[in-house]
């Protein structure tokens, strides 16, 4: 049975970093949600007279948020049925909340909560001055918004609420703080793979 793994959390926390390092060590397929839609977002922005490397405003929101999710989900259910899992990475906060979301994109392909595994690594950071050095770190154009909008920021970087009928083993939170990478993705690789299947 393939597993749908998603890596969800704030801007920052490592979501990213830690997916890969757990893909390096397992053959997964990996869809990085901001990677994915980085060309489209680039050339809608322009097209809007709008700032490209602009990642969180509303008006970032109203044209290129959804289309972002799409493209990623089209993409990872895609790849359902593969001899591989597959690693969807990005906030998903929306997503998260609405109890329905994840049954009805696998009913998109005919598929089930029974027909697939789905784990949720749910990723954050000890403190808010710890998102803040992360992010400052990165040294990306993208998240001159958020230097700029801190205080708007930083109400994203709370904690995140799950809604999907998964039962309570299929999702963990993680505390990606510790600057042992290796470490924590050695714990999401257990908690990923515990049920042997």
């Amino acid at each position: 049975m393939n597993k749908l793994v998603f890596f969800l959390g704030p801007a920052g926390a490592g979501k990213t970093t830690l997916a890969k390092a757990v893909a390096s060590r397992r053959k997964a397929a990996f869809f990085d949600m901001d990677i994915l839609l980085r060309p489209a977002a680039d050339a809608i922005m322009t097209m809007h007279g709008l700032d490209p490397t602009d990642r969180d405003s509303a008006e970032y929101k109203r044209l290129c948020r959804d289309l972002g999710y799409r493209i990623t989900m089209d993409a990872a259910l895609d790849n359902l049925g593969l001899d591989s899992d597959v690693y969807v990475v990005g906030p998903f906060t929306k997503e998260a909340a609405d109890p329905g979301w994840i049954e009805s994109e696998l009913k998109r392909i005919g598929l089930t909560l029974q027909d697939v595994l789905v784990k949720v690594v749910m990723v954050t950071l000890a403190d808010e001055e710890l998102f803040r050095k992360r992010i400052q770190g990165r040294h990306s154009p993208l998240d001159d918004w958020k230097f700029r909008h801190w205080e708007l920021f930083r109400s994203s970087l709370g904690s995140r609420t799950l809604a999907w009928p998964l039962p309570e083993a299929n999702v963990t939170l993680i505390d990606n703080s510790h600057p042992n990478i290796a470490a924590t993705a050695e714990q999401v690789e257990r908690f990923i793979y515990s049920d042997n299947n």
